[in-house]
């Protein structure tokens, strides 16, 4: 199994010759090459989702928008239409009321954060993986902290298949030795897959200084066969303002 994580950046006209409009064709070039299983995507805002969804023809794409009216950006997740099945999907709110669309931690910016699950069915070996897509705060530490929390124990209060592996995917906002990321560092039975993975938020080759704070994290039988970013570009122009990390799972 191929996964990516890939912060896809949300659409200004502010990135000038890296702008949305102008991404497509070198992001969907990469996609038909790696041939991914899933991809879990953050900063989709309704358009890229709609593009996405018009796109990616060999794909699923699901997810809920975050803001109140479910408006703004979305965690989306897309998996293959050929030997893939939803069995069910979870969005939630990173909040202490995760089901009221918008709501957020007290030391949070203002955008509602939200987690996209989704539990998948490998259909040709009947094997079930949960995904759990997310993209925590970029102001509030406490407000990463919180939500990374918050992740991990729904992982572990999961009624349908409960021991199903887990991937955990996403931008977390924080570098691997943050005081946020230590949810995740002692969680038992969790191997973050990109601890040595290297900078991963380059802001268009512009980051002063970059940063690495996109992950995989897996919990259960997941054997990890490949770590790898996804570092394409032509004529100075990138698939995003992050490197997506490419996992290769048995």
């Amino acid at each position: 199994m191929k996964l990516v994580t890939f912060n896809i950046r949300y659409d200004t006209p502010g990135d000038g010759a890296n702008c949305f409009p102008l991404r497509p064709p070198l992001i969907l070039r990469t996609i038909a090459e790696e041939r991914p299983d899933i991809l879990c995507f953050q900063e989709v805002l309704p358009h890229v989702k709609t593009w996405l969804k018009d796109s990616l023809t060999d794909y699923y794409v699901v997810g809920c928008p975050r803001g109140e009216r479910l408006d703004g950006e979305q965690v989306s997740v897309a998996f293959r239409r050929d030997g893939w099945q939803l069995l069910e999907m979870h969005s939630f709110w990173l909040s202490e009321t995760p089901f009221v669309p918008g709501s957020r931690y007290p030391d949070q910016s203002d955008c509602p954060r939200i987690c996209t699950e989704v539990l998948l069915q490998e259909e040709a070996a009947g094997r079930v993986i949960r995904i759990m897509n997310n993209h925590l705060d970029h102001v509030g530490r406490e407000a990463r902290e919180r939500g990374l929390r918050q992740i991990l124990r729904r992982a572990e209060e999961a009624e349908l298949f409960p021991e199903a592996p887990v991937i955990l995917t996403g931008d977390f906002n924080a570098e691997p030795d943050s005081p946020e990321m230590s949810p995740l560092r002692q969680a038992p039975g969790w191997v973050i897959l990109t601890e040595n993975v290297g900078v991963t938020y380059h802001g268009f080759g512009r980051a002063n200084p970059p940063a690495q704070i996109d992950y995989i994290a897996v919990r259960g039988p997941l054997e990890c066969k490949s770590v790898q970013k996804w570092t394409g570009e032509e004529n100075s122009r990138f698939l995003s303002d992050h490197y997506p990390i490419c996992v290769e799972l048995t």
